[in-house]
């Protein structure tokens, strides 16, 4: 009975984290799915929305404005690792690691110390509604509004001929080019929207909190990605909306499961552990199983 009374009390305040959280894991789902190059920038531009916006609330800028904001420079800073990768022949990897290290000491420059408050500021969440920021359930219904919203975007832009020339980057990079489509331009878009989504991420997170840390972004990665895996092991990713919604579904769930094993007891410094255990067994079941190999994060 105290498991299930623990995890009940969990569940209002782990939906909202899976919500918020759920943007980081979109992020990281368009160039690691849909343009087929995995990025790591999501650790250091959700932190660079987070410090930004922080900065500039305190310094009397609208939250609205300080929100688009900071997801302009998420932008920035995502264009500039696809920059790197392809300019520069680096491994999209390793350029996502240059950039988070660059962007450590960018945010730290922008706040100008390494956490920043703010309580009693105003932030886009009172601007909405000042009942917002104090009820679990009406940040939950913004949270899902918004998502909503993003998911219709993305689903009808990359439908169109723009975004079809972005996902077919993603499906033969080889073959995109003699077919016109200008792979450096269409690669730069989409590395700066997903990173822009994080950095959106970073700057709600940061005014739902109360405050912004140039460290809030450590293990993020690791978190979102276990979100699109699990998400896509629950609805497929075959169908274009199904794949722009496992960020979600994974996201609610990864959290959830979280919920599960702090109420079994688990103590928080071992979710970690947990989590990479679970994304391992989540890729590797299907071998385990005798079906296709790596069908969990190749399908």
């Amino acid at each position: 009975m105290e498991f299930f009374s623990v995890y009940i009390n969990l569940i209002p305040v782990t939906l909202v984290q899976g919500l918020a959280y759920a943007f980081v894991a979109t992020g990281i789902m368009i160039p690691f799915r849909l343009i087929s190059l995995p990025d790591l920038s999501s650790e250091g531009t959700f932190p660079l929305g987070g410090c930004l916006v922080a900065t500039l609330i305190t310094t009397g800028l609208h939250p609205v404005l300080a929100t688009l904001l900071a997801a302009c420079s998420g932008f920035a800073a995502g264009a500039s690792t696809a920059l790197i990768h392809l300019k520069f022949k680096v491994h999209s990897l390793l350029a996502g690691i240059l950039t988070v290290t660059m962007l450590w000491s960018v945010s730290l420059r922008i706040m100008g110390k390494p956490n920043s408050a703010l309580f009693g500021l105003p932030n886009v969440f009172d601007w909405l509604h000042p009942a917002i920021a104090g009820s679990l359930l009406l940040q939950c219904l913004l949270f899902l509004v918004l998502h909503i919203l993003l998911i219709g975007l993305l689903w009808w832009g990359l439908q169109t001929h723009a975004g079809l020339a972005l996902r077919g980057i993603g499906a033969n990079s080889q073959l995109a080019p003699s077919l016109g489509i200008n792979a450096v331009r269409y690669t730069v878009f989409g590395f700066g929207m997903a990173n822009a989504i994080t950095a959106f991420a970073g700057a709600l997170i940061a005014q739902s909190q109360g405050y912004a840390d140039v460290s809030m972004g450590l293990g993020l990665l690791v978190n979102g990605l276990a979100s699109v895996i699990i998400g896509e092991a629950i609805i497929g990713r075959r169908r274009l909306l199904a794949q722009l919604c496992a960020p979600v579904v994974g996201a609610i769930a990864y959290y959830q499961l979280g919920s599960i094993a702090l109420s079994l007891g688990l103590a928080p410094s071992d979710l970690k552990f947990a989590t990479g255990l679970f994304v391992l067994l989540t890729i590797g079941w299907p071998v385990l199983t005798g079906k296709r190999p790596g069908a969990a994060l190749n399908t």
